[in-house]
């Protein structure tokens, strides 16, 4: 069976813990897009781990974990990733690379840094990981996929290709200083020589694995409202998020995805620039933020403060359709225990006319919450496992939101822990 993990709103919605979960019955996990500009974190036996290529299912021994086709390898990355853990005590793990994704290049990084510089006040927030040059490029059709790497005659000559483009880039845009065609080209035989070990037919491996019955864990990155297509276009990312792309990003077929988890947290909170309806600031804000996630809302890849928000059961529940939700599981609930009464952003005003449509960007960054108050519960309600053992009032948060967003919150996370889980 192949499930799919993902997140309903802008990303940090606790995909980690939940994959990482679930990676318990499951025997491959497959990262299907995306590359090292976000991080999940995952508290576990072994401690606590920020992850930013590698899936969130290594920690256990009998899981094979993927690097799909969809994704943007970053080699050195997922190596010293790699490296990380195990030095951690954390067994290797079992890894396969795509011999069909593509290579995050040095200059993509460099072009990354040099285009947010050129925007200064105008830019999009980027985590400078090379994420936008690196799908630009893929689009372009002058990105390079692994399998590239073991031809070296035509590696070459195409490297000498790209980089007469890039050069005037740099020289006329950019004003840095040019690339050369041999240093490059002895970087990515260091590259070869690391990735060498992994590399396969990614896809042919999955469909015998579906064919064997092995239960896949396919991992997206980011949320619904990060989306190019469905998001909040163009403060986005550059890869699919949704779940659908988990088939082309991993080479399955779409009607073999049978259930579709998404992760919704229990208030809002959102990395980068962008239309953010539910935002609140201040001190009101600083507070969520500093009681949020496991030791604070801060970015697992670039430690930026997050932005705080309430629940926002328009964008929610967008964000659940577009995935095409079976189940929701409902994060960080413990941390709203001390509030007296809990908003939820129930409707946008839009020029005068509430809507519990989501909207496109014009028209978002016009909205205004319409804010319902729901009585809070007062207590930590970690380490309780049973739903009825829920204080009334959490019981009552939890089924007003479900009603709201329309599809089953069918797990509960009241803890960072493994095991911090209620079963609905």
């Amino acid at each position: 069976m192949v499930k799919a993990v993902v997140g309903a709103n802008w990303g940090d919605e606790g995909k980690g813990k939940i994959t990482d979960m679930l990676s318990k019955e499951a025997d491959i996990i497959v990262r299907f897009q995306g590359g090292a500009n976000a991080g999940h974190t995952i508290v576990n036996d072994y401690g606590k781990f920020a992850l930013h290529t590698l899936p969130s299912g290594v920690f256990y021994n009998h899981t094979t974990s993927i690097i799909g086709n969809g994704v943007a390898l970053n080699i050195p990355v997922l190596f010293k990733e790699i490296q990380e853990i195990v030095d951690r005590n954390v067994p290797m793990p079992k890894i396969l690379v795509s011999d069909r994704a593509q290579m995050v290049m040095p200059y993509h990084i460099l072009f990354d840094e040099y285009e947010e510089e050129r925007l200064a006040g105008k830019s999009f927030g980027s985590t400078k990981s090379g994420i936008a040059p690196f799908y630009s490029d893929k689009y372009a059709k002058i990105g390079f996929q692994v399998a590239e790497l073991f031809d070296e005659a035509a590696l070459k000559e195409k490297l000498q290709r790209v980089i007469v483009q890039k050069n005037v880039l740099l020289e006329h845009l950019y004003h840095k200083p040019l690339l050369e065609v041999d240093a490059l080209f002895d970087t990515l035989m260091e590259y070869k020589k690391m990735v060498e070990p992994y590399v396969c037919d990614v896809s042919a491996y999955l469909y015998q694995a579906i064919q064997d019955g092995k239960n896949i864990l396919l991992e997206g990155q980011l949320g619904s409202l990060k989306d190019p297509d469905h998001g909040i276009y163009p403060m986005v990312t550059s890869s699919s998020t949704l779940a659908a792309y988990g088939a082309i990003g991993a080479g399955i077929p779409p009607y073999e995805i049978q259930k579709i988890i998404t992760v919704v947290k229990a208030y809002s909170s959102a990395v980068g620039a962008g239309a953010f309806v539910s935002e609140i600031f201040g001190d009101e804000a600083e507070e969520l933020r500093k009681r949020g996630g496991d030791g604070g809302e801060y970015g697992a890849t670039t430690g930026r403060p997050r932005r705080m928000g309430w629940f926002d059961c328009v964008a929610s529940r967008y964000g659940c359709r577009i995935q095409g939700t079976t189940d929701v599981a409902f994060t960080v609930l413990d941390v709203l225990g001390y509030l007296d009464e809990i908003p939820v952003c129930v409707g946008y005003e839009i020029d005068g006319q509430v809507t519990t449509d989501f909207p496109t960007t014009g028209k978002l960054e016009k909205a205004k919450p319409v804010l319902e108050k729901l009585p809070g519960w007062k207590t930590d309600i970690r380490g309780i496992t049973r739903y009825e053992d829920l204080p009334e009032n959490c019981r009552k948060y939890i089924e007003f939101i479900e009603e709201r967003i329309g599809f089953p919150i069918t797990m509960v996370s009241n803890g960072p822990g493994r095991k911090d889980i209620i079963y609905r």
